[in-house]
């Protein structure tokens, strides 16, 4: 796993999914791509396990690319719709990253 060079900022989006997908999995892997396209992005990492409950921090040089991303009109849509449809409840963080550090075998 590549780690960008702090600092930079996470946003860390933790959610329980309802029992309707209605597109979900399509959707969130469309989103995943044109974040990758939006200026300032640097990377996500995400998982859920089977009781629904997921993580996906997504890495940003600033927070200005944040609310780039945020002002997306296909973004906002998604969000729209996570909160009619896909979502029983979600939680997001920002956080600036200083330090980061890993092992790699």
């Amino acid at each position: 796993m590549q780690r960008p060079e702090p600092p930079y900022y996470a946003v860390i989006f933790t959610s329980r999914r309802t029992d309707v997908d209605h597109g979900y999995a399509e959707r969130a892997s469309q989103m995943s791509a044109l974040a990758a396209e939006q200026e300032g992005y640097l990377g996500e990492t995400s998982v859920r396990d089977a009781d629904g409950l997921g993580i996906t921090v997504s890495y940003w040089r600033d927070e200005a690319a944040i609310a780039g991303w945020r002002k997306n009109l296909e973004h906002t849509e998604s969000r729209r719709r996570g909160r009619a449809e896909w979502y029983e409840e979600f939680d997001v963080r920002v956080a600036r990253v200083e330090r980061s550090y890993g092992f790699e075998r």
